[in-house]
């Protein structure tokens, strides 16, 4: 069986785009990453863009229906996410609201970020990318973790 076709309960058969895939799984190889980071800072980001793949990945699986007036310039995956997938909204909002304390912490002002902050924000993004999966058919998969050469 194609991993990129999944039978859900109550859901049809999925195709999911080879490029779709690589960005969950990216998000997936993201999320271990910050589960494995001791710098709450670094954690806090490496959760953050872990998400921000994850939505990626729901916004280039569906095509937008924009009928209004063009804004120029490039909209935020946070802005687009709520058009294709309704059912995400809330969590765009919430990511989009932590923005900016990943650019301070990615900047390395070091009280942008507490522990409990990048702990919470690990298993808030673990919960999304479940649900993104989801909500594309895409098959959950839990990594493993990635071997050092050596």
């Amino acid at each position: 069986m194609d991993t990129a076709t999944q039978v859900r309960p109550g859901r049809p058969r999925c195709r999911v785009a080879p490029s779709v895939m690589a960005l969950l799984e990216s998000a997936r190889h993201g999320l271990l990453g910050a589960s494995e980071e001791v710098n709450p800072g670094s954690r806090y980001v490496a959760a953050h863009l872990a998400a921000l793949r994850a939505a990626a990945a729901v916004v280039a699986a569906r095509p937008t229906t924009d009928s209004g007036p063009r804004r120029r310039g490039p909209k935020s995956v946070w802005e687009l996410l709520p058009r294709v997938e309704p059912a995400l909204a809330e969590w765009a909002a919430f990511f989009a609201a932590g923005a900016r304390k990943r650019a301070a912490a990615e900047a390395g002002l070091p009280k942008a970020v507490s522990a409990h902050e990048a702990d919470d924000l690990l298993r808030d993004a673990e919960t999304f990318l479940s649900l993104a999966e989801e909500a594309l058919g895409a098959p959950a998969q839990p990594l493993l973790p990635l071997r050092s050469a050596g």
